[in-house]
Parts: C-alpha cells; structure tokens; sequence
C-alpha cells in the first residue's frame, strides 16, 4: 500500500490530512519531500490530483493549488483530492526552473529513477503515488519569467491510449483558455525535449486522463490567473462527479475551444531591443510584424513577422534580445471545436 493509499485509508471522512512523501536526504540530514494535501470526501468515489509545479520558478500553480487545498469543502465532496502544490522543492526553494544540484528539467524525467540523480528521486516519488490513486491529472506550468501569457491548455495525443482527445479537449475548456494545444506525441516539440519524461505522458501511457495548464508569466503571483485556475478545477472536479454542486456565482464552461494543432517560438535573428504591442490571444495576419528589433542608435534592424496568420500564446517581454533569442511563442495552425455539453 502507497503513502497516499494508507493516508486515506486511516483518515475519517470528510476530513483533510497534510503529510510530504519522503524523497532523500540533503548532506546535512534535512529531508527532501514533496509536500501533499489529502482532501478525503464523504462517500467513495475518484480522485482527482492536481499538481502545483514541476519547474521550481513557476509560481501560479503552486498558488491555485494551495488555494484549492483551502476552499475546499470536504463535506461535499465525494472521493478524494490530492494536491502536490510544488513536485519540485529544490528548484522552489532556490526559486530556479530546475533542482540547482543537478539541473534536470522534472518534466522530462517521469516516470523516474531510484537510482538516479535528485531529480530523478523527485519523479519517482511522485509518479509511484499517482498511478496508484489518480482518476485525473492537472499538471500546472506557466511561461518562462520574460514571456507573458494568457492562461492556456496543453494536451498530448497519445495513439492507443483509453484516453481520448474529446475528453481532455472538455477538461481543458474547464479552465477557459486562450488556446488549448494539441502536442502529437510522435514529433520533436518545440524545442528539443524528452516528451515522453513529462508527467502527463507517463499518465496517459497508464490510461490516467492528465493534461497541463499553463498559468501565465513565471516567477510572478497573477491573482486574476490563479482565479481562472480555481474555476478550472472546481469545474473539473464536478465534471468527474467529485462535487455535486458548483460553487455559487461560477458560470459554466465555454461551449468550445480554439484547439491549436501546430504551433512555434520564433526567434531574433538580429540582436538588440525588441519591442511590440502585441499581446497575448491576439491573431496577426501574415507579414505584420510580431514585433520589431532596434539597435542601440534607435536604428531599426528587423522586422518580426510569420508569412502566415498566427496568434499569439506568449510574447517577450525583456527587450534586450541577442540572435537566436525567442521572441513569441504562435499558434500557426487552429480550428474551433464545439464541444458536447458537460
């Protein structure tokens, strides 16, 4: 039996217990653990884990999380939550993306190791619990600290799996988003990465519906996206049958989605001060400028512009930019989906 098993197995009823799951040990004996909230319901029925942060400056969803740990009542609930505000307490602690005593992006190392370096304890702390209790996975990220956004979904396609795309396509309009982006699994990303390390992945891969929020600008508290965030999940969590009511004053989910099938950063080929109006959920038509780079003598030296429609996700917000800097982050490639009642 897991921690998170035992945990709700000996608690009453209607009551919340707070406990970490032990991960190792720092040179001076402190403890290394992720923090957990286990919210235990009334009667039997799912449980749904919302996970606060795998990348240790993200700052959003480790307040959405902790809030909804606060707000919820455990008399009204039916099955169980489980909130793991922060995967990544290294990395919060020293307030960097990444654990600084092996500088492994978490989100690329699911399901973990045992044997391997910290980060790699930090996934198999972690998963080992999930794929044992979870019913459904929220993920929550946000852009790096000199990108600003609108809160956005992300979900992967993952070919053989129980879980299907209208599914997680209704879960993220939960959380209202600007976009909610489809990542084929079999592709490269964006970036160079390792997909199938990322928490969702490996939940997917088990048949565990799980997905990301992306909850604005790193390193920075949004109330107003926190908030969105709080609506998500309260939704969510009525969705799976773990609230039988919503909260008063919370409206119901949009009826669809603009669901983004390809999308891209685009980078500075020239160096210097970047600058532009545009922002977050806007769409460009092709050959306007995203933005524009001048140097130091105010002269300008490139125009940033796409030769298609695009619309924005996240767009820098540091002006000083060297070649190859990313500069916005587009959709290139979207359609609306209508989705079926909730």
């Amino acid at each position: 039996m897991s921690k998170i098993q035992a945990l709700l197995a000996d608690m009453a009823p209607g009551t919340v217990a707070h406990d970490y799951l032990p991960v190792g040990t720092m040179s001076s004996g402190m403890a290394i653990a992720i923090p957990v909230t286990v919210i235990k319901g009334m009667a039997d029925g799912p449980c749904l884990w919302v996970n606060g942060q795998v990348h240790g400056n993200e700052l959003n969803g480790v307040v959405a999380a902790v809030e909804f740990g606060r707000r919820v009542d455990p008399s009204a609930l039916r099955g169980a939550i489980v909130i793991s505000p922060t995967a990544n307490p290294l990395g919060l602690d020293n307030r960097t993306k990444t654990a600084p005593q092996d500088l492994q992006d978490l989100d690329q190392t699911f399901p973990g190791n045992p044997k391997g370096m910290v980060t790699n304890h930090l996934s198999y702390a972690l998963f080992e619990e999930i794929k044992l209790v979870a019913a459904c996975v929220v993920n929550m990220h946000t852009m790096g600290s000199i990108h600003d956004s609108k809160p956005y979904c992300v979900y992967k396609n993952f070919p053989g799996s129980a879980v299907t795309e209208p599914q997680l396509l209704r879960m993220t309009s939960f959380f209202e988003p600007s976009v909610s982006c489809r990542m084929d699994v079999g592709g490269a990303g964006e970036l160079p990465a390792n997909i199938a390390g990322g928490l969702d992945y490996q939940c997917l891969a088990i048949d565990i519906p799980a997905f990301m929020v992306e909850l604005g600008q790193g390193s920075w508290y949004t109330p107003e996206n926190v908030e969105q965030a709080l609506a998500g999940l309260n939704r969510l969590a009525h969705h799976l049958g773990l609230l039988p009511q919503l909260p008063a004053g919370l409206g119901q989910p949009p009826a669809g989605v603009r669901r983004v099938s390809r999308r891209q950063w685009v980078m500075a080929r020239q160096g210097g001060l970047y600058l532009t109006d545009w922002r977050a959920g806007q769409t460009v038509p092709a050959g306007t400028p995203l933005g524009t780079i001048y140097d130091l003598h105010g002269r300008k030296v490139e125009a940033v512009a796409l030769d298609v429609d695009c619309i924005v996700i996240g767009m820098r917000r540091d002006p000083v930019v060297h070649t190859g800097d990313r500069v916005a982050f587009v959709a290139t490639q979207w359609d609306p989906v209508e989705l079926e009642s909730a």
